[in-house]
C-alpha cells in the first residue's frame, strides 16, 4: 500500500513538476513575444543624392525604448538614443538630421568605412609584382577608403527582427577597380540593437581577386549626449599595453611601444582630458592605434567608456586586432563638423592596424578568393 501511495506522490510530484515548467516557458515565451510586439523598424525617406537616387532612413527602437537610427547611405548610424542613470533618453554619436548634411565632405559621422580604413601609406601597396595606387586624400597617404569609399556610395538595405533585436542588413558591391583597389568585393554589414542595449555590427565580405580590406565603423560619441560639451570627462580604459608608434603623416613604422609611463596609458581608466596636453599632434590630441591584448580573433574586451555626468557607460567588445582612438582633434565648430567643436566627441574604432598591406609583421589584411572577411563588434550600454 505505502508503494502503491510512493508511486502515486512521486507520479503527481512529476506532472506538477511538468506543468510548473510548461508554464514558466509559456510565461518566458509570453513575455518574449511582448518585447517582440513593443520593437519596431520604421522605414522614411532620408533624402535624395545628387544623381536624384532616394536614400532611407530606418529607425529601429528596442523593446526598453532605446533609439538607433541608420541610413542606407553611407550605411551610417545617424544616431542612437540610450537612457542615463535617470532613464531619460539622449542621442550620444553625432550626425545631421537630413541627408543633405552627410553629401558634402564631413568627418564620417557614423560612417561604415572601407575599403581600408585608416591610412595607407602614399596610397600604394603591392600585391605579388603588382603595384597598385590609390587616392592620396589625405595628403600624402590614403584614408579611409579614398575620395568616395564605402561612406560616400548608396547601400541595399534590408530590415531585421529577431525576438530580442531590430536593426538592418546592408549590402553593396564594390567593383573591380572602385577606388583603385582590385577584385569585385560582395559586402554585408549588419547593425543590431538588441533589447539589452546592444549595439552590434557585423561586417562579411569575399572576393574574386586578392585585395586589402578593413572595415570599420567611425561613430563619434559623447556619452553626455551629442552637443553637450566637451569629452574631457569622460573615463577610458583601453585593454591594450602596446600602441603603433607613427611617423610624423601618422603611418605606423612598424614598432610596437609600450604604453606605460606614457600619456597613451590607459591600462587603467583614467579621464580623457588628463593628459591630453602631453600629445604632440597638431592639432592636439589622440589619433593612435592601440594592439589589444587579444589578437587570436576571439571576441574580448577592447575597452570601456564611463560619463560622469549622466552615468553612461559604454563597453567595447571585438573580435579585431586593434582599435583607434581619435578625440575629435579636427572638429571645428563648422557647419561640415555639424557646428561641433574639437574634443566635444571621440572615435574608438576597432579594426586591423594601418597600412598593413606595407608592413608583413602586422596582422594579413589581404582577403584571398574562396576565403570570407568576417569581424565583429558589439558596444555594451549601461550606468553607474
Amino acid at each position: 500500500m505505502f508503494s502503491t501511495l510512493r508511486m502515486v506522490l512521486v507520479s503527481w510530484l512529476a506532472l506538477n513538476m511538468l506543468l510548473l515548467s510548461g508554464c514558466q516557458k509559456s510565461q518566458e515565451a509570453q513575455e518574449a513575444q511582448k518585447d517582440e510586439n513593443k520593437m519596431t523598424i520604421e522605414k522614411t525617406v532620408f533624402g535624395k543624392m545628387t544623381d536624384d537616387r532616394e536614400a532611407d532612413l530606418y529607425t529601429c527602437t528596442n523593446a526598453s525604448g532605446s533609439v538607433v537610427k541608420l541610413s542606407s547611405y553611407g550605411a551610417i548610424v545617424v544616431a542612437l538614443e540610450v537612457p542615463d542613470r535617470d532613464g531619460n533618453l539622449a542621442n550620444i554619436t553625432l550626425g545631421f538630421p537630413t541627408l543633405e548634411g552627410y553629401l558634402p565632405r564631413h568627418p564620417y559621422f557614423g560612417a561604415t568605412v572601407g575599403r581600408y580604413c585608416n591610412r595607407i601609406a602614399k596610397g600604394k601597396f603591392k600585391l605579388g609584382d603588382q603595384e597598385f595606387t590609390l587616392a592620396t586624400n589625405n595628403e600624402p597617404n590614403h584614408l579611409h577608403g579614398g575620395e568616395n569609399g564605402f561612406d560616400r556610395v548608396l547601400w541595399d538595405a534590408e530590415p531585421v527582427q529577431t525576438e530580442s533585436a531590430v536593426g538592418v542588413q546592408f549590402h553593396y558591391v564594390s567593383k573591380d577597380g572602385e577606388e583603385g583597389y582590385p577584385g569585385n568585393l560582395d559586402v554585408t554589414v549588419v547593425y543590431l540593437l538588441t533589447n539589452d542595449n546592444e549595439l552590434s555590427v557585423e561586417f562579411k565580405a569575399t572576393t574574386d581577386q586578392p585585395t586589402p580590406v578593413n572595415l570599420t565603423n567611425h561613430n563619434y560619441w559623447n556619452l553626455a549626449g551629442a552637443g553637450s560639451g566637451k569629452i574631457v570627462n569622460h573615463e577610458l580604459e583601453i585593454t591594450s599595453d602596446q600602441y603603433l608608434a607613427v611617423d610624423d603623416t601618422l603611418i605606423p613604422t612598424g614598432e610596437l611601444v609600450d604604453v606605460s609611463g606614457t600619456f597613451l596609458d590607459f591600462t587603467k581608466a583614467q579621464k580623457m582630458g588628463e593628459r591630453l596636453q602631453e600629445s604632440k599632434l597638431d592639432p592636439i590630441g589622440y589619433d593612435h592605434c592601440f594592439a589589444l591584448r587579444s589578437q587570436d580573433g576571439s571576441m574580448a574586451l577592447a575597452a570601456r567608456v564611463s560619463d560622469p555626468t549622466s552615468g553612461r557607460v559604454m563597453e567595447i567588445h571585438t573580435t579585431q586586432p586593434g582599435i583607434q582612438f581619435y578625440s575629435g582633434n579636427f572638429l571645428d565648430g563648422s557647419e561640415g563638423g555639424g557646428g561641433n567643436n574639437q574634443h566635444e566627441a571621440f572615435c574608438l574604432e576597432t579594426q586591423h592596424y594601418p597600412d598593413s598591406p606595407n608592413q608583413p609583421k602586422f596582422p594579413n589584411t589581404i582577403l584571398e578568393p574562396g576565403k570570407t572577411y568576417h569581424q565583429k563588434t558589439i558596444h555594451k550600454f549601461s550606468t553607474q
